[in-house]
């Protein structure tokens, strides 16, 4: 009987003992706000509790999400692509609707804070995220390449739907806000469902090379030490585990970020932001690491991958939320945002139409994302006011 490796899977205790210490801060926390939370969050008037309240949430929210991307990764090593950054992006969004979620269930404002968070989200991803990788592995590798057809394939449905989502509501006559109406966000529903299924079959059947690093390139094996020597059930059920507090946290978490925007008056705007990036750091990490072991395909897939979940996925998560509990939600943006948006979704176009990088287009983006941030703190607003 041959001897067994020391880190075989019989290690499982000492290896979420040693290793997962965001997992018992997250459990902890999560009692702790379970047990406590009603008392806790009752009054939070005071600043110094207000900040620590939140800080504390948001800290253990983003470790348990960057331990969500650590199994991913781990799940993307032994799955292969696309099917790891599919498993990660599914699992980031659905991190990204239930926060969303819980913030429309708990504001009796913000009305515009889902739809500002969604367009947080695509302009750190878009021009952020995209920006970052573009410059970082444009510095390190010079050129970089990518598989064009799959980069096509994600943009061909972003740029639509985002234009459907999170323009088309300003100009339909069915009501007399920037919203659509039961019909049409049923419709829309429907629609970006559909696509999102026909986009995955695409992309994990009959065009799975697509998404796929092209022949010839080399890539540096940065993920060497984090493959592990657990097994696929492992990293899935740790991953399921994670997901479950977080949902238990970003429940508490909208308390604390309602309170800045309804009593504080935080632009919704910059709540959205804080949201955003919440959501967007532990891609932003898998999505950076993979550029910079030149393998751009993958942080290509990271990056359209997120924006293209958060349309096709959030937004119709975000109208059944609003359809079920009666919530008024506003979707349209508002003239500024809706330029940057264009801009980013033209921009994004040429960046991704040649089959190659370098650290020119990445300095575009970085260049958008920060004009995205200067207009959050120089204008009041986004959001198109309600009558």
């Amino acid at each position: 009987m041959p001897d067994t490796p020391p880190h075989r899977l019989t290690s499982w205790p000492r290896v979420l003992l040693a290793g997962e210490g965001a997992l018992w801060a997250s459990g902890a926390t999560s009692a702790f706000f379970l047990s406590l939370g009603a008392s806790w969050l009752g009054d939070i008037a005071h600043p110094i509790h207000l900040w620590l309240s939140f800080a504390w949430l948001f800290s253990i929210i983003l470790w348990s999400a960057m331990a969500v991307v650590r199994h991913a990764d781990c799940l993307a090593i032994q799955l292969g692509e696309p099917y790891g950054t599919l498993i990660l992006t599914l699992s980031v969004v659905s991190i990204e609707i239930v926060t969303i979620s819980s913030l429309m269930l708990t504001s009796s404002q913000g009305h515009g804070l889902a739809r500002d968070t969604m367009y947080g989200v695509l302009m750190i991803v878009l021009n952020g995220m995209v920006g970052l990788c573009l410059v970082l592995g444009g510095l390190r590798h010079k050129v970089q390449h990518y598989n064009l057809q799959g980069a096509n394939a994600f943009l061909a449905v972003i740029v639509p739907l985002s234009i459907l989502g999170l323009v088309l509501p300003n100009y339909t006559m069915a009501t007399a806000e920037p919203e659509l109406s039961v019909g049409q966000s049923i419709f829309f529903v429907t629609l970006c469902l559909g696509m999102y299924c026909v986009f995955l079959i695409i992309q994990t059947t009959r065009h799975r090379t697509d998404f796929t690093e092209p022949e010839g390139v080399l890539s540096l094996d940065a993920d060497k030490e984090e493959r592990g020597h657990q097994s696929v059930f492992y990293h899935a059920v740790l991953l399921l585990a994670y997901l479950a507090l977080v949902v238990v946290l970003a429940d508490k978490l909208a308390i604390p970020v309602d309170h800045f925007i309804s009593v504080l008056g935080v632009p919704e705007a910059l709540g959205g932001l804080m949201v955003a990036i919440l959501v967007c750091s532990p891609e932003a990490v898998g999505a950076v690491r993979a550029a910079m072991a030149n393998r751009l395909q993958r942080a290509v897939n990271i990056s359209l991958g997120s924006a293209l979940a958060t349309i096709s996925l959030t937004i119709p998560a975000v109208l059944l939320v609003a359809l079920y509990t009666d919530k008024h939600v506003i979707l349209g943006l508002g003239s500024e945002a809706v330029l940057m948006l264009v801009t980013t979704l033209l921009v994004s176009l040429l960046t991704f139409g040649a089959g190659r990088t370098t650290v020119l287009q990445g300095a575009v983006h970085l260049l958008l994302f920060l004009v995205y941030i200067m207009l959050i703190f120089d204008l009041p607003t986004f959001s198109v006011a309600a009558p």
